[in-house]
């Protein structure tokens, strides 16, 4: 049988399965095996909601989305070109986003009567059967059937078993995709090393995959994506809240504080904490608190003992974090609040992806509250976000937010390591001196309008602390009409002037005045960028600006966007950043909203472009 091999630039490949089909840990090898490959990629995980949904329903659907190729990737993708689904509910819940012609891999193990009932599939209507899929590619497979005979002689029950038939379908996309088990094959003995029989059992049913595609007549075609040119560099593949953790520990060794940790497990800021206790050998302190106030009062009583205090959250945790963000406001501390967004209110989407949490990091404390708030644009940079409020924090003796969500805390793209000579340096002095007259003065402040870092128990430092007003710079208490007025306006100037010390802001594409300018900021970064490359090739007159800077706003963002025609701002929410621009600078900026618990697709605002421009 001859074999063809056809090379493809890119390709978008969606696994989708109940909730313990192991669909994510399929997902994530093949990506781990992309990476080391040196193809450019970006992922959408995508988990239900429910801890344990019955197993062959919808609402348990598991997905796990990759984008791969030899050309720059911004994107997890708008239509996948590859479907592998296990069950029937996989097929039914994914199958509106697998573009006309695309190829379906199923497991007809998964579509019986019992498969089709659960998911809500009239009886006859077995999509594998009755022509409905005639526009696809369809590729059935008895996944189950052929790793059971696979493992006949195992001595494993047949659950154990059935557990490994996402090694099959990884196998053969191997095989479909023209790549080396080898990376999962490390993977399987590092984590079944002591489970003999389940690491053989596991690398049996891979090779099965791998070699059923091998052996079939019915495939005559392979496929091969070359490496992407990327920077010449050591590159890892990593997600959001991995880099975020990063972000934390490089910013503590740069500054030479220890870096303490306080926090509440809350999907989907869970795995910034699961990371940051891998690395104890670096001086991180992480701390499980009882609630999310504690976790945040821990992280206040770290920075104010000379430690760099972190905590982080989703928005429900935030909301009951506010009164003691008030607190270090009025203290002046430095402190890191990682806000990790899902969908809301109240308990809202946890597991689903949503920018709705602007205004509460913006409004969402009592009595005039500033803090300044930064935002990450993909999952690599949250290292670069995190460490720059740190950065900040450190500098301006201010709480710091920033803001990522679900979508680039559980995706992954390739992450080229930084050189520590070429982070910022973050420069720490503890209060030494007194005034002229052997007093120390705790709310005296220095050219960036920062109180000096007094830590506790050092002679001659003693000061009031407390969440009552401070008197300008002798920190007693006051209850003066003047002196508060003076003191609020105080602090909101020292964030503000954080201008002074980031950079502005520049395009990321196209130039600096034209048509139309589309403002993004958090996770809407690679739609726009893709959606804007598209549209200037198009002969489209857009530019794209993307602000990881929020408050304050960098100091040329008013004259960016004055020398536009139009205003364009994809949100994920109800319309937030835009109600901040419109209101400081006065432009009648445009909207465009989702709120549907998943990111942009790049047509969704080229589209868009399209309707303003035409």
């Amino acid at each position: 049988m001859e074999r063809q091999n056809e090379m493809l630039e890119q390709v978008i490949i969606k696994f989708a399965g109940d909730s313990g089909d192991g669909m994510q840990l399929t997902g994530t090898q093949f990506t781990n095996t992309a990476a080391l490959f040196g193809n450019d990629l970006s992922t959408f995980p995508d988990f239900p909601a429910e801890i344990r949904a019955p197993i062959g329903t919808l609402a348990g659907v598991s997905g796990y989305q990759l984008h791969f190729g030899s050309v720059e990737i911004f994107t997890p993708g708008d239509y996948c070109d590859v479907l592998v689904v296990m069950n029937a509910a996989a097929l039914k819940a994914n199958l509106v986003n697998l573009r006309k012609g695309g190829t379906i891999i199923a497991n007809t193990d998964g579509f019986d009567p019992k498969n089709l009932r659960l998911a809500g599939i009239p009886e006859g209507k077995n999509a594998l059967e009755d022509g409905s899929l005639s526009n696809y590619r369809l590729i059935k497979i008895d996944v189950t059937k052929m790793t059971r005979a696979a493992l006949t002689d195992s001595g494993l029950g047949v659950k154990e078993i059935d557990r490994a038939k996402n090694m099959f379908v990884l196998g053969f996309l191997y095989w479909m995709y023209n790549r080396s088990m080898d990376h999962t094959e490390k993977f399987l003995k590092e984590k079944f090393g002591k489970k003999e029989d389940i690491l053989a059992a596991n690398l049996n049913v891979l090779k099965a995959g791998y070699n059923f595609g091998d052996i079939s007549e019915e495939f005559t075609t392979r496929y091969s994506i070359g490496p992407a040119k990327l920077p010449a560099g050591t590159y890892r593949n990593i997600m959001g809240n991995q880099a975020a953790a990063m972000g934390l520990v490089a910013a503590s060794q740069k500054s030479g504080l220890q870096l303490f940790y306080g926090t509440y497990p809350i999907t989907p800021a869970s795995d910034i904490l699961h990371e940051l206790s891998k690395h104890k050998n670096f001086g991180v302190k992480t701390y499980q608190a009882e609630d999310e106030i504690a976790a945040i009062c821990s992280a206040i009583g770290a920075s104010f003992g000379g430690s760099l205090g972190v905590t982080a959250s989703s928005g429900p945790g935030i909301a009951l974090k506010a009164e003691a963000m008030g607190l270090a406001i009025m203290l002046e501390l430095p402190l890191v609040i990682i806000n990790v967004q899902r969908g809301g209110p109240s308990t809202g989407l946890p597991t689903k992806t949503e920018q709705s949490d602007l205004m509460q990091a913006f409004y969402g404390r009592n009595g005039e509250a500033p803090m300044p708030i930064l935002a990450a644009a993909t999952p690599s940079d949250c290292f670069h976000m995190v460490y720059e409020a740190c950065r900040i924090a450190i500098a301006a003796m201010t709480p710091v937010m920033i803001l990522t969500d679900g979508y680039i805390a559980n995706g992954a793209e390739p992450w080229q390591y930084p050189k520590s000579a070429d982070l910022a340096p973050i420069k720490v002095e503890f209060a030494k001196d007194f005034n002229a007259e052997g007093k120390f003065l705790p709310y005296k402040r220095d050219e960036k309008l920062s109180r000096p870092w007094a830590i506790p128990g050092t002679k001659g430092l003693e000061h009031r602390i407390g969440g009552i007003e401070k008197q300008h710079e002798t920190g007693n208490i006051s209850y003066e009409p003047e002196n508060h007025e003076f003191m609020v306006h105080m602090r909101e100037a020292k964030v503000e002037k954080i201008a002074d010390y980031i950079p502005e802001i520049v395009p990321e594409v196209g130039p600096a005045k034209g048509k139309l300018l589309i403002l993004g900021w958090g996770s809407t970064f690679g739609s726009i960028k893709s959606a804007v490359l598209k549209a200037r090739s198009n002969g489209y007159d857009v530019s794209h600006a993307q602000l990881r800077y929020i408050k304050p706003f960098p100091k040329n963002l008013g004259e960016l966007l004055y020398a536009f025609d139009q205003v364009l701002i994809p949100e994920m929410n109800n319309g937030q950043l835009i109600r901040i621009i419109r209101d400081k600078y006065l432009i009648p900026a445009k909207g465009l909203n989702k709120i549907q618990g998943l990111p942009f697709a790049a047509e969704e605002i080229y589209n868009k472009i399209e309707e303003l421009l035409k």
